[in-house]
């Protein structure tokens, strides 16, 4: 089993109960961390026990500074294969108990550091895992901030349960509903010159699709004949594209 988390779980507590029942965590790791070279392997065995952590201290920001080092690599992320500039290395980490595998990834607004407790794990396996875990919490924050998980005034612990619950299948029924449909017919970024037209739709765009999708077949039904029916139809299409 794998979990990937934020740093605020790169914590004692959290990654000694999770490796004790044989899970994988990755986890970022802050850029003050307190890492530490591998343990020298003893010449004999004396007296104690052996050494958990080595006695150099590893600095994050020194290694990514560091123009030496790096490599690139081509990796699955967020449906597409994209580029990476990484390095990797091993290094002990006190919160773990043992070694870990570090990899520092250097983007165009600042360089990153995750760590595995698995420290045979490959770059791949790392960063592809936390790329799908931003794209679950991608899911988590459309279903705040669109639907407005968290917001429900209801006092029972069931009903919070439920209320939740509907509006997790009200975002997966938005989310089928717009799954082959193209992007023009999804969101219209002509007045807003401002946005950059090939980014792809959000979720909310695809609910507002949907409420036009809806409106649109509700006004395709109404009776309207006569001169101003044409110049009637047009208004409220305009004022139906400012509601949605």
């Amino acid at each position: 089993m794998w979990v990937v988390v934020d740093g605020g779980y790169a914590k004692r507590p959290f990654l000694h109960r999770a490796t004790a029942v044989g899970a994988v965590v990755v986890t970022r790791l802050r850029k003050d961390a307190a890492l530490f070279s591998l343990p020298e392997l003893p010449r004999s065995q004396g007296r104690g026990r052996p050494r958990k952590y080595g006695t150099q201290r590893f600095s994050l920001a020194k290694r990514a500074g560091a123009r030496g080092g790096w490599q690139t690599g081509e990796f699955e992320m967020y449906g597409q294969f994209r580029a990476k500039t990484y390095k990797t290395f091993l290094a002990t980490y006190p919160p773990v108990g043992g070694p870990v595998r570090v990899v520092l990834v250097r983007e165009d607004h600042g360089w990153f550091a995750w760590c595995c407790t698995n420290p045979q794990a490959s770059v791949r396996e790392i960063l592809e895992m936390v790329a799908d875990r931003a794209a679950i919490e991608q899911d988590y924050h459309d279903v705040k901030e669109v639907h407005g998980a968290g917001q429900q005034q209801l006092r029972n612990v069931w009903a919070n349960l439920g209320a939740f619950n509907a509006l997790l299948w009200l975002h997966t029924l938005v989310e089928l509903w717009a799954w082959d449909l193209p992007q023009h017919k999804l969101c219209d970024r002509s007045q807003s010159p401002w946005d950059d037209p090939t980014r792809r739709p959000s979720h909310a765009d695809r609910c507002k699709a949907l409420e036009r999708a809806c409106f649109a077949e509700d006004f395709s039904k109404l009776p309207l004949h006569g001169r101003g029916s044409r110049k009637i139809r047009a208004y409220v299409e305009r004022l139906l594209a400012l509601v949605t």
